[in-house]
């Protein structure tokens, strides 16, 4: 299942206790303080794991600890250290601490590793109190507690290309003709109930593109699917907007609704590097092709003409995808 949002709880690890103890030897009657030191706590990690594509994981465990550190001994020995917890998130997961809303991470590379919680130091034993005053020392320093925190954690998928487009526009159908992704495709609106990821490859180079559920008028406000997907075209390059030329009538209506929503959403998305493609060209309506060729042409877009279920016009198209989504700078991720 997609789940995109998510809160937990982590805890890093309290420091152990110093020890108060002196030494006890046949030999040494008088044996100063020898109390060792505590264990730092563990540290609580996130790392970007690129096998994973969803917060699914973390809706049924909410709550992480890491390991407190020992108790310091005698004979001037240590505690050892909590065992550190590592918590794997998708790539793409930005972390807030969900109290003050803090941007604590933003995992964009898969390996990516971040410290979020630092385990509480270790207490001192008593060897460290004694003086030339006090020779000895009966007290040591406790541990002190380790980090507790509230975590907000956001997915928003990493794609240079997003396909875009009304509902029933034929994404899911163009991303399974171009990558190995496998969507559900239906003749309804809303088939696509979740975002895709799919790797188009052409020879030995790839792009990710990703297949974002329908969009209608009033998605930035919560219509339809609306801004609870918008927000995976954040840190994309390119858009790729899929407009269907097989229902009648006028197209720049079906264009203007879709560049609403996304001005509305974030002007700078709408303002990244955009193809408009007529498609279902095998089953076109009288002269939409053409109303859509119009709309390009007054915005100074690229146009093309596919059929995904024909296979037709899909090599010209992945040419401009790669050209589009490689040449573009980087979009800024916006974690607003």
């Amino acid at each position: 299942m997609f789940i995109d949002e998510a809160e937990i709880t982590v805890a890093s690890g309290d420091g152990g206790n110093g020890c108060i103890a002196f030494r006890r030897e046949k030999f040494v009657p008088r044996g100063g303080p020898s109390g060792g030191d505590g264990g730092n706590g563990g540290d609580v990690w996130v790392v970007a794991n690129p096998s994973i594509n969803t917060l699914y994981p973390l809706r049924h465990q909410t709550h992480y600890k890491a390991g407190r550190g020992e108790h310091g001994l005698g004979s001037n020995c240590h505690g050892k250290r909590g065992v550190d917890l590592t918590v794997d998130l998708p790539i793409g997961s930005i972390i807030r601490d969900a109290d003050s809303g803090e941007i604590l991470a933003d995992l964009t590379e898969g390996g990516q590793r971040i410290r979020i919680a630092r385990g509480g130091n270790g207490g001192w034993g008593n060897q460290h109190f004694a003086t030339s005053t006090r020779q000895a020392p009966r007290f040591a320093k406790p541990g002190l507690p380790g980090e507790v925190r509230r975590l907000s954690i956001e997915l928003k998928l990493l794609a240079e290309v997003a396909i875009i487009g009304l509902p029933n526009a034929g994404k899911s159908t163009l991303i399974s003709a171009i990558s190995a992704a496998r969507p559900k495709i239906a003749d309804y609106p809303f088939t696509t109930l979740t975002p895709n990821l799919g790797v188009v490859s052409r020879g030995t180079d790839t792009l990710v593109v990703a297949d974002i559920p329908g969009l209608i008028a009033g998605a930035h406000e919560g219509a339809g699917l609306g801004i609870r997907f918008l927000k995976h075209v954040e840190r994309c390059r390119a858009l790729c907007q899929l407009v269907d030329s097989s229902t009648p009538g006028d197209a720049e209506g079906d264009v203007a609704t879709i560049e609403g929503e996304l001005a509305a959403f974030s002007p700078e998305i709408a303002r990244r590097p955009r193809l408009l493609v007529a498609s279902k060209a095998d089953a076109a309506a009288p002269d939409r092709i053409e109303s859509i060729r119009a709309a390009a042409a007054r915005r100074g877009l690229p146009f093309f003409v596919i059929s995904a279920a024909a296979r037709t016009g899909l090599p010209e198209l992945v040419h401009a995808l790669f050209e589009a989504g490689k040449a573009a700078a980087p979009a800024e991720t916006s974690v607003s």
